[in-house]
């Protein structure tokens, strides 16, 4: 499935909750769901700058296509990245890359969150684009 159409999957899940606390618990669950991150991976070098809290994310590519994996010791935080792994993981770099991830916008997800996590969510898209940016330009 492509960028775009997981994308457009998630908006269609949020859309069935009408206020936010709603939303909150759905991200909570995602949490749940977050295949664990490989304990090797929670170390200082794997913590993303500008999180408040405490965010492990890894990145390998192999095939021609980026696997990512990730942890945080803050629920919400972990649904966030759970829900960025669902769009950007098992793509290739250039896509990652150039994606626009519009599902935060349609969601609401960024106005809803406080000001320090949502610097976290800029933080987590920030890297995630970096790893992208890094294979593409390793593999050229």
């Amino acid at each position: 499935m492509d960028i775009n159409a997981k994308q457009n999957e998630i908006i269609e899940e949020f859309s069935i909750f009408d206020d936010w606390m709603d939303k909150y618990n759905y991200l909570i669950e995602l949490s749940r769901e977050l295949p664990p991150i490989d304990p090797k991976f929670k170390t200082n070098q794997y913590l993303i700058e500008g999180c408040q809290s405490k965010v492990w994310l890894n990145a390998e590519y192999e095939n021609g296509i980026i696997k990512f994996s990730a942890d945080s010791d803050a629920i919400i935080t972990k649904g966030i990245i759970a829900l960025l792994i669902r769009v950007l993981n098992n793509q290739k770099p250039e896509d990652v890359m150039n994606t626009n991830l519009f599902f935060i916008d349609k969601i609401g997800l960024q106005q809803n969150l406080s000001p320090t996590r949502s610097n976290g969510l800029l933080a987590m898209v920030k890297q995630m684009k970096l790893f992208a940016m890094a294979f593409h330009a390793k593999n050229k």
